[in-house]
């Protein structure tokens, strides 16, 4: 398999290093998507797109997914009340193609909101953020880490597309009744050989942290349940509450719109879901596998969004609606859009490729079945009751 020889010494260090000689399986994936030198997104291994790559995401398909977005900045700019610098902060801008289409709209469309505008992207990755100052570098956007944006600093919008399923999580499974954690360790048992990598395998011990089992009483999921059957594993992505809290003491007013595959807590955690939500990409192919490939695939797990808007709530953040991403572009004129592809002169192959793109957009076994959360903090009354678009559905 074809997996990073430095990275696997590295983690392999790790693991011999510690306490019992093994690391949470959070820790595994932290350092397989984010060593500073060797993780997946630190390196060049990321690769994201159509050709060569190993997944794609909507600003991949075309620009109108970030122009129907670019629509509901600007209502929100507007219920504010068009506060001069309005924030856009995104959270994991990956190539900046979202950014593009966002800016390159809203300057041929709305120029004084352009003028209004002040876009900063967080990226960790130093790969993806070399990529997103080439793309942007006609465009007046800035790079800094959330911990250096000031607190009660913005005024805008945290926004954010496909993140939070790349951030680790833990892993539990149920034996004889109690909630066990996943660790990883490296294989004691395997002999001498000239593998680039060592193996490792899964070992199951008390939870690292008290957090867990308190999560799970947090979002009323009880696993005592003769529902839950033995072997029941799933996972717990406390980095999300984490990165939300930082999120939330940063804005002073206005939203938090995350996009992102997942589920409400009562389906994330069914009984009849047994083995989780973990999955890895690798060459546009997916598999449950994170030990092979290791810092040449993506892991991923779905996102809990009942999770952050229980987070949301302790954080100060009020929720303002969740919808599936197909009706909320619907709402935003994607509908429109489609329609209109009858009226265009263009080549046939052209205009079937475009209409294909647009549906995918909206296609609910797909893209279209992705969650959308909309978050506030610090709007008054009368701001809070201006519905916006995107959670507007036709009567």
């Amino acid at each position: 398999m074809d997996s990073n020889a430095l990275l696997c010494a590295a983690i392999a260090n790790h693991i011999t290093t510690s306490p019992q000689q093994r690391i949470t399986f959070a820790q595994f994936m932290d350092m397989a998507l984010y060593h500073p030198e060797y993780g997946y997104y630190s390196s060049d291994a990321v690769k994201i797109g159509f050709k060569d790559s190993d997944f794609f995401t909507s600003p991949n398909l075309c620009a109108d997914f970030g122009e129907l977005l670019a629509e509901q900045f600007l209502q929100m700019w507007e219920i504010l009340g068009k506060p001069v610098p309005f924030s856009l902060v995104e959270m994991g801008a990956g190539q900046g193609l979202l950014a593009l289409h966002i800016l390159k709209y809203h300057q041929q469309h709305y120029p004084d909101f352009f003028t209004a505008l002040e876009y900063i992207i967080v990226e960790k990755s130093p790969t993806l953020r070399q990529e997103q100052q080439q793309r942007l570098q006609d465009f007046p956007v800035r790079w800094c880490n959330l911990e250096e944006i000031p607190p009660n600093a913005i005024a805008g919008c945290f926004f954010s597309n496909e993140l939070v399923d790349a951030f680790p999580v833990h892993q539990f499974i149920l034996e004889t009744g109690e909630l066990r954690e996943i660790y990883v360790t490296t294989d004691k048992n395997e002999k001498e050989t000239n593998a680039p990598c060592p193996s490792f395998i899964e070992v199951t011990g008390e939870p690292s942290t008290l957090q867990l089992a308190e999560h799970l009483d947090f979002l009323g999921i009880d696993l005592t349940q003769s529902a839950y059957p033995d072997g029941y594993r799933s996972e717990i992505n406390l980095a999300a509450g984490d990165w939300l809290s930082i999120v939330a003491d940063r804005l002073q007013r206005g939203y938090v719109l995350t996009i992102d595959y997942g589920y409400p807590a009562s389906r994330y955690y069914n009984p009849r879901r047994s083995q989780g939500t973990l999955q890895c990409y690798y060459q546009h192919r997916f598999h449950d596998n994170p030990y092979i490939n290791i810092g040449r695939q993506d892991i991923t797990a779905h996102v809990d969004f009942t999770a952050l808007e229980h987070w949301g709530e302790k954080y100060n953040l009020k929720n303002i609606g969740f919808i599936q991403q197909g009706l909320f572009l619907m709402a935003l004129g994607l509908g429109d859009r489609i329609a209109a592809l009858s009226d265009q002169q263009q080549p046939l192959s052209q205009l079937l490729q475009r209409r294909d793109a647009l549906h995918q957009l909206i296609d609910p076994t797909g893209l279209g079945g992705f969650g959308v959360l909309i978050q506030s903090k610090g709007l008054d009354n009368t701001e809070t009751s201006q519905k916006l678009k995107g959670l507007t559905l036709p009567e």
